[in-house]
């Protein structure tokens, strides 16, 4: 089967995570940069990284780098490429998105016409026709500048993979699934530890870490554009994948998996759309102010998107909101407490500086995910050596 060249975009800062992902599912990288991941793989690949991956944003197929300081450059190095081995004579196909960072050629719309134009004409060369009629399956190209080099690619996605189909009712300032996952994935949570989410929103991160216990694939209840691919990728392979992901998912997982907020309708939103993500069961919601937290149990996990304040009427109610989030931390003293703000003055009303601070780009806002990382649980034999102690 042939190996193709696959990229896959994410959040600028969580490249790691992602990478972690690829190499688990067991395909080669090829190359890391700032915002993507490249890497080696099939079909099945394509199949394989909608999905299963967490973290990505999409998935394309590349179909080549070249180099161009002139759109009569582009033009011929894009004609150049191998566009017949991917588009059919029937396919629809056009520029969707071009980006263009430190480089002569920095049009948007100009790159994406003079792109369109070189595709149709070493199409025509290799069918033999003039016209297309574009009416079957969609090949929308992607093209990013860096430096005078661009690197394109297929589209195999569509729609973004952030897009779980379980989201349909949204609170304010949400954070995307794709983001939520990979900041899970940044913390040592497993599906055996408390987890709750004081500012839970429509549920993304309870959601996304119930997924992550149930082993929920996030992409197999949505479709993608190169299901249509029938020349690429065999109709079977798609069905396989999603057959396969079915019978990976364990609802029966013992969770105990929080989510708070202050707005009772944000809480009828995340429990619906918890219901639709199919995980429910697992997840406990309740309206409650962050001021309320407490936990019985030693040694969990707070991972949440508190209030940024991006409106200026916001912004004042942040220095009390922050001082209530590091009394709430401070009662649980054994917990780990992760939190993603654009607020700069998050770590002086918390009250304590975090132990590690990651910048991470949510959109164009840049943000700063502290962790305050708490003591390890003891080991089992510890624990019944504490317990021996207690009572002789």
């Amino acid at each position: 089967m042939k190996i193709y060249e696959l990229i896959a975009p994410c959040h600028f800062g969580l490249e790691a995570v992602l990478k972690r992902e690829i190499t688990e599912l067991g395909y080669e990288i090829s190359q890391v940069e700032d915002g993507k991941v490249t890497f080696y793989g099939d079909a099945q690949a394509i199949c394989y990284a909608n999905v299963f991956l967490r973290t990505a944003e999409r998935i394309l197929l590349k179909v080549g780098s070249v180099h161009a300081e002139s759109f009569d450059e582009l033009f011929e190095a894009t004609r150049a490429l191998p566009w017949e081995e991917y588009i059919p004579k029937n396919g629809k196909f056009w520029v969707t998105k071009a980006t263009s960072v430190k480089s002569k050629l920095f049009s948007p719309s100009d790159i994406q016409s003079i792109m369109k134009k070189a595709i149709v004409k070493r199409l025509s060369q290799v069918y033999g026709q003039t016209w297309f009629e574009e009416d079957g399956a969609q090949f929308p190209v992607r093209v990013t500048f860096l430096k005078d080099q661009a690197v394109i690619g297929i589209d195999t996605t569509g729609i973004s993979l952030h897009k779980r189909g379980y989201r349909l009712n949204t609170a304010k300032a949400p954070i995307s699934e794709t983001l939520a996952a990979a900041l899970i994935m940044l913390t040592p949570w497993k599906k055996d530890r408390i987890l709750v989410d004081p500012f839970c929103g429509s549920g993304t991160f309870p959601i996304e870490a119930a997924m992550m216990a149930a082993n929920i694939a996030p992409g197999m209840n949505r479709s993608f554009l190169s299901e249509e691919w029938n020349h690429l990728i065999p109709k079977k392979m798609w069905y396989d994948t999603v057959d396969e992901a079915q019978e990976m998912i364990d609802l029966s997982v013992n969770t105990d998996i929080q989510g708070y907020d202050l707005d009772g309708e944000v809480i009828r939103f995340a429990r619906e759309n918890a219901k639709l993500a199919g995980v429910d069961s697992l997840i406990h919601f309740q309206q409650r102010s962050v001021s309320e937290l407490h936990h019985p149990k030693k040694y969990g996990f707070i991972i949440t998107n508190p209030p940024y304040g991006e409106r200026l009427e916001e912004k004042k109610e942040l220095p009390a909101l922050y001082r209530q989030i590091g009394e709430s931390f401070e009662r649980l003293d054994t917990w780990s407490k992760y939190l993603i703000t654009s607020y700069e003055d998050a770590q002086r009303y918390i009250g304590k500086k975090a132990d590690k601070n990651r910048k991470i780009y949510n959109g164009m806002i840049r943000t700063y995910f502290y962790q305050y990382i708490g003591p390890r649980p003891p080991r089992r034999n510890e624990r019944v050596n504490e317990i021996d102690k207690r009572n002789p």
